[in-house]
């Protein structure tokens, strides 16, 4: 199977894949906020929501000029990167956000991918963002969007969601509350 013709069909994939998933998102934060959800980071949402488009519509494009064939060890990648995201997704529950809402009286999460890798959603986004573009050879895409996630998430977002807990830890006097990671 030639690249050109799978980037067509990744981008139809992840946008339906997204799509979804903000539609749990809002569901979760109008939960969150009937339950007294602070928000932090508003400010620095749609550069998230900036990115994943970018990477979408790039990925499709690099890999439409792309004549190379599939890169299958990146599409499996891809495929495994699926489950772990699901199981974020199902460990965190109605916690579950592309928001940082925190909960008042919420628990941090600490079982499932959680007991393995502090911020497991992030590490499966930054999987995807790296191995959907080289299944189709798009590896410029690939490149620059991997290190612009690392920037926003190692410069922006981990910073803002630990200052979130530890302040929420703060009022409640203990360790930590629920966070989206």
């Amino acid at each position: 199977m030639k690249a050109r013709t799978l980037a067509p069909l990744l981008l139809v994939f992840l946008a339906a894949q997204r799509l979804l998933e903000l539609r749990l998102a809002r569901a979760n934060e109008r939960w969150a906020r009937e339950h007294g959800a602070v928000e932090y980071g508003r400010e620095h949402y749609p550069l998230f929501f900036a990115l994943h488009a970018g990477w979408m519509l790039s990925t499709l494009l690099e890999g439409r000029r792309s004549g190379g064939r599939v890169n299958w060890p990146a599409f499996f990648l891809l495929v495994l990167a699926q489950p772990l995201r699901y199981w974020v997704i199902r460990s965190l529950g109605r916690y579950w956000n592309t928001r940082i809402l925190i909960v008042p009286g919420g628990e941090r999460v600490r079982g499932g991918p959680f007991r393995l890798v502090p911020h497991p959603n992030y590490a499966v986004v930054a999987l995807e963002l790296a191995s959907a573009p080289l299944a189709v050879g798009a590896w410029r895409t690939a490149l620059a969007f991997t290190l612009l996630n690392a920037a926003l998430l190692l410069l922006i977002r981990i910073p803002t969601e630990e200052r979130a807990l530890r302040a929420y830890a703060q009022g409640r006097g203990e360790g930590s509350g629920a966070g989206p990671g």
